[in-house]
Order: structure tokens, then sequence, then C-alpha cells
């Protein structure tokens, strides 16, 4: 059985939504073909997100000289506490699905701040004499964007996520799927969704 964390990166559902009206059609098939599989939905605009900012790195300054976690300011605990729980709970899945839109030419900025927790120095990554080592290399990532335009997997958003979890965290079997076109041809927007509904069915079977 694996463990699955399904990453929402937009705040409406798919009723408004097209980069999660195709990730509900993956999730349908996908439950159906892998019915023991445990799923975790993570809805980034439902949950408490830290941002990397001065109390997380004074914290982590302090932390490193030696100081007690009880020592730290109460905002530096509540911080680094929450971080580290979604670096945890990132460490114990097997599957990794992140659907996003395409805004300004990357991703949503609650999905980079998620992407920061689980983006780690000695848990997820290493430095080494030769460069920087991935470290969780035997998980799977799916990628699913809705892109307005048509950039055919070259823009800066899909670029990163390809970068930061295979080039630099390490993982291999990386799926992308890319939904785009809809609003630089609006009249065609309905049947390029639902050509991208068909291919992530066809992904819910095989992920």
């Amino acid at each position: 059985m694996a463990q699955v964390l399904v990453v929402r990166a937009h705040p409406f559902d798919s009723s408004v939504s097209r980069s999660m009206k195709v990730l509900d059609a993956f999730l349908e098939e996908y439950k159906k073909t892998n019915p023991d599989d445990s799923i975790e939905e993570l809805n980034l605009y439902q949950v408490a997100l830290p941002e990397i900012d001065r109390d997380l790195l004074t914290a982590w300054t302090e932390l490193g000289k030696g100081t007690f976690f009880d020592q730290l300011t109460q905002n530096q605990q509540e911080k680094v506490t929450l971080f580290d729980q979604y670096t945890d709970r990132f460490l114990e899945i097997d599957k990794l699905v992140i659907a996003n839109p395409l805004w300004n030419l990357h991703v949503p900025s609650r999905l980079k701040s998620w992407i920061d927790t689980v983006t780690v120095a000695g848990k997820t990554f290493r430095y080494t004499e030769t460069g920087s080592e991935g470290l969780i290399n035997t998980k799977k990532l799916l990628h699913i964007q809705a892109n307005g335009g048509v950039f055919h997997g070259q823009d800066p958003a899909s670029q990163y996520i390809k970068t930061i979890f295979g080039c630099f965290l390490g993982i291999q079997d990386c799926s992308e799927l890319f939904v785009e076109g809809m609003d630089h041809d609006p009249e065609n927007a309905d049947s390029i969704v639902a050509a991208g509904i068909e291919k992530a069915k066809e992904l819910g079977k095989t992920f």
C-alpha cells in the first residue's frame, strides 16, 4: 500500500479551476486502480504555511549554535514546529501529486512556501564535495499544471518543479501533464480541458 500526498495549489475547487478539474479526474481513476493506497490531500489555501522569515532564520541559527528549543521565542518555536511537520510528512510518503495553475509564469506563492518546507539540507538533500545530492530518489512525482498559454513544458514554473524535485531532491520517476492554451484559444478551451481530463484518467491507471 502506497502513501500518496496530493498537493492542491489553487484557492478554488474544480467548479472553477481547470487544474483542479484535471486533478479530480486523475484521482477518481487512481482510487479505482489503487483502492488500498492511502491518499492525503493538502489544500495549501486551507492550512497554515510557514514562510522562511526572520523568526525561522534566527531560530535555525540559534539551534545550530546549541541553543535549546525551549529557549527560542514562542513565535520561533511555533514556526519551527510547523515547518518540521511538513518536512516529516513529506519524508513518509511514496508518491507526490502536485496540481497548480501557471500564474505570471510561475507557481502560486503558497506552493513555493510548501516546497521550501520539503527542501531541507540533511533531510531531503545533502551537500557533498562534488555538489548537492538528492536523498529522496525512491519517491514518484506527478505534476499537473494548467496554462492559459502554450509553453510545452518550457515555462519557468514547470522547469522549477522539475529542477527542484528531479535534479535537486533526486526523484527519478517524474511525470508531467500540461493542460494549456485555454486563454490563447478560448473557443477550444472546453475541448482542451476535456483532452487533459482523458490524459489524467490514463495516468490514474499507471501512476
